[in-house]
This record gives structure tokens, sequence and C-alpha cells, in this order.
């Protein structure tokens, strides 16, 4: 038991750190982006790195402290606020901008960053004997892959938006 305490703890630790380095690079992507949609973008996912940091604080000073996992409630955001800033981009800029490519490979660095976080909280889940630390990984690792699949339509969105709007709307051409 104390060795599945001494790795929850390290797993908080790391968690915590991943989600600091996170929020850092969203906020300098945010401000070096030419894009207001990527701009916008980096900025929420910088705040919802704060969120989920400040969470694994809480859990990881109650566990210092000697408490038993606490049931804290994950974040359950599911990107309702990443959709709706797609909408909103593509009222307001349409097809016709210009992204530069280091948002363009910014997106694909924060990409693979969501993928690592994804992996080290659904492999806890999968390693948790407690349900309630179960549920929460299982939580944050649907966030990251929502966080991940917001940065890949956003990649081709701005490498393609003329594109991206025929897939999404399902246009064909089927001669008629």
């Amino acid at each position: 038991m104390e060795n599945e305490q001494a790795r929850t703890i390290a797993v908080l630790q790391l968690a915590v750190q991943m989600e600091v380095d996170g929020k850092g690079f969203y906020q300098k992507a945010s401000q070096e982006s030419s894009n207001k949609l990527a701009r916008e973008l980096f900025q929420q996912l910088a705040d919802e790195e704060d969120v989920h940091r400040k969470k694994f604080e809480e859990i990881y000073e109650a566990l210092r402290g000697g408490q038993n996992w606490p049931d804290v409630v994950a974040p359950a955001e599911k990107g309702e606020g990443l959709k709706s800033l797609f909408a909103e981009a593509n009222k307001a800029l349409g097809s016709k901008f210009k992204v530069a490519e280091s948002d363009l490979e910014a997106i694909k660095v924060a990409m693979d960053m969501e993928v690592k976080s994804y992996d080290l909280y659904h492999s806890r889940s999968e390693e948790s004997t407690l349900p309630v630390e179960k549920r929460f990984y299982e939580t944050l690792a649907g966030e990251e892959r929502g966080h991940h699949l917001a940065l890949l339509d956003s990649y081709e969105y701005l490498s393609d938006p003329a594109g991206w709007f025929t897939k999404k709307e399902h246009w064909s051409l089927d001669g008629a």
C-alpha cells in the first residue's frame, strides 16, 4: 500500500508539472500567434491547464497530509468552449485569412503534448484500484483527448478552411 501511495504521489507531481508546462506553452503560443482563432484557442487551453493543475495540487496536498484520495470532481468541460470558438471563428473569419507556419507548428507540438497527457492519465486510470481515482483520471484522459481533437480540428481549419468547411458540412458534388 505504501508503494502505491508513493506511485500516486509521483504521478500527481508529474501531472502538476505537465499542466504547468502546458499552460506556459499555450500562453507563449497565444502571445506569439498572428491568427485570432489560434490565439484564442491557445489561451483557452492555457486556462484549462490551470484548472487541471489546481485539481492535482488539491489532491496532492490531501494525500501528503495523510488523508485518503479526496472525492474531487474532475473538471468536465467536454470541449464546449472549444466548439463554440470554432463556430464563432467560422462566422467571423470565413475562409479569407492567412495563418503563419509557426502557428501550425505550435499546434503540432500542442497535439503531441495532449497525447502524452492522455497516455499518462489513461494508464493511471487503468492502474488505479480506487474507484474515485479511476474516475478522476478517466475524466481527465477524456478531456485531454478532447483537447487533441480540437487542436487537430484547428490545424485542419487553419491549413485548408474551404476543405474543412466542406468536410464539416458534408458537402459533395453529386452532379445535380
